[in-house]
């Protein structure tokens, strides 16, 4: 089988708008968390959420590609900017070559609630604008990215709920072993307003951590409460390791193991069994012992059956080998979509820089996360292999296993 690559990653996040300054947050412990007033007006139970900026891509793009760009879409073309250029990848070699697409996007609602609210206001569908299909169609990400970077591979969507993002990446280093295609663009993107989360919050599923929201996203601590929701987007280009070499890419790591699996169980609630599964396919398609895994980058999204089962979940797998598992999601929140390809991209970066950044707010364990090594302060620490869980709803669930180079 044919090797894959990593060899370009570009991020728009709530931790910093370019690689650079997501790398600085991680080392410093920056938390992206923050109370949101609008959303305590419209009547949400928790107002917290990452703060994102909305970019500005009026002196890039034309008026007509910008109105059919939702949030996602717009933070997804700036990642996707940013990971193009360091992989060294032009206009003009994309014209040339068959350049694949495969993103995670599992929601378009800002736009779908903006539309419906002008028709059943206006009684007129045409003052919706020749945008909105374009914006709320579940594929909006790779429809955009395709058109505007002239991508002439596979262009496919990712519908995986919070497993999209490292679906899409462990999809596409498939297409790439079995020789179909040499590079692909991968990523997840999520939008950030309070139409896309509101249902979430409806169930009670997040933080209520309000007057300090630096501290409201807990996981594996014995006193989370709740998730944060967080979002924006993350790209890592793909390519086949001999194809990378020929052109003189920058080769930053490989991905060695793909895992997944599906509980077939509760809609919301996770099992162990699956996660479990997920876990010791990654590592024996990685063809590795777990003892070359030096960090573990798990879901964990800071609710109590969650973080318990995923525990479980790594104990079983791992046991007694002492290996540190931290969740970046102590200071993103959850990223949802984004998130398989986001903690892809932050593992990757500690580990070319010799960290692992701390697991915020784990100050008290339970009786499942007392049993993993995970530390509450940064580690300054050389490790070559990383293990990526991500989980969804449904019970669908991704393990990525990356390797230095």
């Amino acid at each position: 089988m044919k090797r894959v690559v990593i060899t370009g990653m570009g991020i728009w996040s709530c931790l910093g708008k370019s690689l650079d300054e997501v790398r600085d947050s991680l080392y410093t412990g920056k938390s992206g968390i923050i109370l949101d007033p609008e959303r305590k007006q419209m009547g949400f139970r928790s107002g917290l959420t990452a703060k994102l900026d909305l970019p500005d891509l009026k002196k890039e793009l034309s008026r007509s590609q910008r109105a059919y760009m939702p949030q996602q879409a717009q933070f997804a073309y700036c990642a996707t900017v940013e990971a193009l250029r360091n992989a060294k990848l032009d206009a003009d070699y994309l014209d040339k070559h068959d350049v694949g697409l495969l993103y995670g996007n599992d929601s378009s609602a800002d736009p779908t609630v903006r539309a419906v609210d002008t028709m059943r206001l206006k009684h007129d569908t045409t003052l919706c604008g020749s945008g909105a299909i374009f914006q709320s169609m579940n594929s909006t990400v790779t429809m955009n990215l395709g058109t505007i970077f002239r991508l002439r591979g596979i262009n496919l969507t990712i519908s995986g709920a919070c497993a999209s993002g490292a679906h899409a990446i462990g999809l596409g280093a498939l297409l790439i072993q079995t020789g179909l295609q040499d590079v692909i663009v991968c990523g997840g993107a999520q939008e950030v307003n309070p139409f896309s989360v509101g249902s979430f919050d409806g169930i009670s599923a997040f933080s209520i951590r309000e007057d300090q929201p630096e501290k409201a996203s807990r996981p594996f601590d014995r006193d989370r409460d709740g998730l944060v929701p967080g979002g924006g987007a993350a790209t890592v280009i793909i390519e086949e390791y001999e194809h990378a070499v020929r052109r003189g890419a920058p080769i930053l790591a490989e991905v060695l193991g793909y895992g997944f699996s599906a509980n077939g169980d509760h809609i919301s609630s996770p099992n162990v069994e699956g996660p479990s599964k997920s876990l010791r396919m990654a590592i024996e398609r990685a063809g590795i012992d777990i003892r070359e895994i030096g960090y573990i980058n798990a879901h964990a999204t800071s609710t109590h059956v969650g973080d318990t089962n995923e525990a479980k979940a790594i104990y079983n797998v791992f046991a007694d080998q002492r290996t540190e598992v931290t969740s970046t999601k102590s200071q993103t929140g959850h990223e949802m979509w984004m998130a398989g390809a986001s903690e892809v991209i932050y593992s990757t970066l500690m580990m070319k820089n010799d960290f692992i950044a701390a697991n915020l707010n784990f100050e008290n364990p339970d009786e499942d996360s007392a049993k993993l090594l995970i530390p509450s302060k940064r580690i300054d620490k050389h490790f070559d292999t990383f293990l990526s869980n991500s989980f969804g709803f449904g019970g669908t669930n991704a393990t990525l296993i990356v390797r230095n180079m």
